[in-house]
């Protein structure tokens, strides 16, 4: 059993693992770096390890330093999170190779699954759909233009080591293809090390829907059923529900099938989530992607499971059998999560970092906030924008949507912008309300009204 884990990670998914581990009797390490010295997290763990300075590659993503810190807190575990090291291979057999546990996957499973089309192949091989589309990574521009005449346009280019909307680009014409090739090539190189690209038809009304899975090291595999993440920008996530208004107790069956096949095919062990794209004209689902970690989202599907998914995870990493078969999760009530963003909605959602002078959480029945923000402090302007997470269950989709306009009403974070004014609009929208939507969905709400003259 761990009796001390050290949090490779910052803001709130830091405190969400030190809360987890606190009532499970295990000790917290916090790192943090020369920028974060006054964060919650640090204040909250039983020690803190600074680990350098304030850009990631010097600090969160310095894996010497967090396997220095681990060494010398007598630490047996390391949580990644999500982002930074969390879904990196090399990381966790670093981790092994000095006697440190990682909360997490195996690297052969982060790797088959962190390569697309590694993944796209296994899922086809274990009868998971996929999005028509290639399995060997495109050669040049000529292959990309004759397999986008082959299945026909849209089309979507894909950077095989991607993630979060890099190396992505649709395309709706042979000429846009030709020009977005290059691009995305050159975007994926940047961001991943890897300018390879895939490409799949592009399915122009999608729902994003993704499974919450769980899996054991004795072979058992779960899942607690689906998320709907389909309110997105720029590929990223801004609203997230469960269950989906448009997944039936049949459909949830089926694709929580597909995404227990889809675990076992890698042999994976932990919490993970498989993500699907539901095409709304056809009702067919397809598999997308595997996150081989926590998500951003896990409390939805937390607060209308009644499990606790890092307590979950902290047991699985431990050796500790699932406490529960399928037929034991159930689902009850609606629940939403509201990114909460330090961003200016109305400057192209430009980061926003600064001093918060004033903060007030909402509370009521049904109500969460996970955030690592208070009066006083400071967001930096080094790293991801997100300060916090509204969550909010209701007996029912329409009761949870006036609970979630109440607390977005309620919640002070002065002076700094957030995208809490845009998603209040969002409640009000009939669209939202009715569940009819698919990912294009915001694009409505970001054209930006034509100036009056003389304004």
């Amino acid at each position: 059993m761990f009796t001390k884990v050290l949090i490779a990670n910052r803001g709130e998914i830091a405190l969400r693992v030190i809360r987890a581990c606190r009532e499970l009797n295990i000790r917290t390490v916090a790192v943090y770096s020369e920028a974060d010295r006054e964060s919650l997290h640090v204040k909250m763990a039983d020690e803190a390890v600074c680990i350098g300075a304030p850009k990631s590659a010097f600090s969160y993503l310095n894996i010497n330093a967090l396997i220095s810190a681990a060494q010398i807190t007598d630490a047996d575990a390391i949580h990644p999170g999500y982002g930074f090291l969390s879904e990196n291979a090399h990381f966790a057999e670093v981790c092994a190779s000095c006697g440190i546990k990682f909360i997490g996957p195996t690297p052969e499973s982060m790797r088959s699954m962190g390569d697309k089309i590694s993944a796209r192949r296994i899922m086809k091989k274990h009868n998971v759909p996929v999005v028509e589309g290639t399995v060997d990574p495109l050669k040049d521009k000529e292959e990309a233009r004759a397999i986008a005449k082959k299945i026909g346009y849209p089309v979507i280019i894909k950077a095989t080591a991607g993630g979060g909307g890099r190396g992505m680009r649709v395309c709706h014409t042979e000429a846009a293809l030709l020009v977005n090739f290059g691009m995305a090539q050159a975007e994926a190189e940047a961001c991943f090390s890897n300018g390879a690209l895939y490409m799949e038809k592009y399915i122009q009304r999608p729902r994003h829907i993704e499974i919450q899975i769980a899996a054991d090291e004795h072979g058992n595999v779960i899942h607690l059923g689906e998320r709907d993440c389909t309110i997105q920008r720029r590929h990223q996530k801004l609203i997230e529900e469960a269950p989906s208004p448009v997944v039936d107790e049949k459909l949830r069956k089926k694709i929580g099938e597909y995404a227990i096949k889809a675990a076992k095919a890698i042999d994976y062990h932990n919490v993970g989530t498989i993500e699907f794209l539901m095409d709304m004209v056809t009702k067919e689902v397809f598999f997308c992607e595997m996150n081989t970690r926590v998500q951003v989202e896990h409390p939805v599907t937390e607060v209308v499971t009644d499990i606790d998914i890092l307590k979950l995870q902290l047991q699985i990493a431990q050796g500790i059998k699932l406490p529960f078969k399928q037929e034991d999760i159930k689902i009850s009530g609606h629940a939403f999560e509201i990114r909460i963003n330090a961003e200016d909605p109305d400057n192209n959602f430009a980061p926003c970092p600064g001093k918060i002078a004033f903060v007030h959480f909402p509370g009521g029945w049904g109500v969460r906030v996970d955030s690592h923000i208070y009066s006083g402090y400071s967001i930096p302007p080094y790293y991801d924008s997100l300060i916090g997470k509204l969550v909010v269950r209701g007996h029912n989709r329409a009761e949870a949507i006036k609970t979630v306009k109440r607390c977005l009403d309620e919640m002070v974070i002065d002076p700094i912008k957030t995208t809490i004014p845009f998603a209040r609009r969002i409640m009000d929208d009939d669209d939202f309300r009715a569940g009819q939507y698919d990912t294009s969905y915001l694009n409505k709400f970001l054209v930006q009204a034509p100036v009056e003259k003389g304004a």
